[in-house]
């Protein structure tokens, strides 16, 4: 079962005792500054919870599955998500 935004908007504003709407403004704005940081090549990182960085990935050979003919597939970037210890400890209590 996964939670989708605008449960997870409710499920915040609810135990904080704020709006959707001002949750729902927090949460876009916690995007915009994890793009903009992100792209630009730094990393962001909420100590014991999480940790977010742009990775690269190199020029590599793939084969077309269709045809089987060799294709190359340029250098590119990545995003990868790290879970902090906090996270961590909280998941494997359950």
């Amino acid at each position: 079962m996964a939670m989708n935004r605008s449960e997870l908007v409710a499920a915040v504003a609810a135990k904080t005792e704020n709006s959707q709407v001002a949750v729902n403004g927090v949460l876009d704005a916690l995007f915009e500054v994890f793009v903009d940081q992100i792209s630009q090549g730094e990393k962001v990182s909420i100590p014991g919870w999480l940790a977010v960085e742009r990775t690269d990935r190199a020029a590599r050979t793939g084969r077309n599955p269709q045809t089987g003919e060799a294709i190359q597939i340029p250098a590119g970037h990545s995003v990868k998500l790290t879970a902090g210890s906090k996270l961590k400890a909280a998941v494997s209590k359950k």
